[in-house]
């Protein structure tokens, strides 16, 4: 989506694959690039889920190039079947957009011992990049975006490396913060590995969006509180995904990496966003955590 003056872009023979695809804002991202003449690919953990939201993806966006698979970030050995199954049925791959994501109340872990939220908004998308890197450069000039947010600012600390699952405390909120940091930081190495390939990669803030995320399986008490009433002033899933959409496609934004986009234009991230010296950091963590080498 290009701005308001500008034509539609056209994404005929493009393909793309949207992580959590199945509600909300990556739902809605679907939808639109499918619109623009896309072969879109939505990830569910839940089969049945996937299945309805692929129904209604194709329906609204009267294409039939739209399909979905089994995903579940929580856990590696998803990703590495997924990411199998998926290199093997699909020769190019433009756009990758990391938009699933969730936030808890209390802590829990995935499969492999990572703090959920961590694990799943961070780590499993770092997997995931890492196992299809390879296509991506091969259907160079390709993108990549990466959905953070604005919550991002909150992590007034920045990543702590000593306790980086949260053991010894847990507020929801400020895990969330920090794995909204993590995506950015990931961002920006990403970007510097990536020079000259071809291959560029943004983050997107979508605003305070209405969706299922954060929903009462995943936040109670006062922090649950809290999101309900942040409802009142949500944008819809739709206005939410105006940015990924733009990123993923518009010709305004070729060539252009490294950088966190809000509304659609580039802006400053936080100074902590910015610390290369953590980005490398958390990179090389990261490695050591998922056994991915990018």
């Amino acid at each position: 989506m290009t701005s308001e003056n500008n034509p539609s872009p056209s994404m005929n023979g493009k393909v793309v694959l949207i992580t959590g695809g199945n509600t909300g804002i990556g739902k809605e991202t679907a939808i639109a690039l499918a619109k623009l003449g896309a072969s879109v690919t939505i990830t569910s953990r839940n089969p049945d889920k996937g299945e309805a939201a692929l129904a209604d993806i194709r329906r609204q966006a009267d294409s039939d190039k739209v399909e979905c698979m089994r995903l579940d970030l929580a856990s590696l050995a998803s990703v590495r079947s997924f990411a199998s199954e998926y290199l093997a049925t699909h020769p190019r791959l433009d756009v990758l957009v990391n938009n699933a994501g969730l936030t808890l109340s209390h802590r829990s872990e995935t499969e492999d011992g990572f703090e959920s939220t961590m694990g799943i908004n961070h780590l499993g998308h770092f997997a995931l990049t890492g196992l299809v890197l390879e296509r991506l450069k091969h259907s160079a000039p390709a993108r990549i975006v990466v959905l953070s947010s604005d919550a991002h600012r909150g992590a007034l600390r920045g990543l702590d490396f000593d306790d980086l699952q949260a053991r010894r405390g847990y507020s929801g909120m400020g895990v969330y913060c920090k794995s909204k940091l993590a995506n950015i930081l990931f961002t920006l190495e990403l970007a510097e590995r990536l020079q000259g390939s071809g291959v560029t990669v943004n983050a997107v803030h979508p605003g305070m969006v209405a969706t299922e995320f954060a929903g009462t399986d995943d936040v109670s008490g006062f922090f649950g509180l809290l999101v309900k009433a942040s409802h009142l002033f949500s944008i819809s899933p739709a206005k939410g995904a105006r940015t990924s959409v733009h990123v993923a496609s518009s010709p305004e934004v070729e060539g252009v990496t490294g950088k966190y986009f809000v509304r659609s234009k580039a802006v400053r991230p936080s100074r902590l966003a910015q610390d290369k010296q953590a980005a490398l950091r958390l990179w090389e963590v990261s490695e050591q955590l998922t056994g991915v080498r990018l």
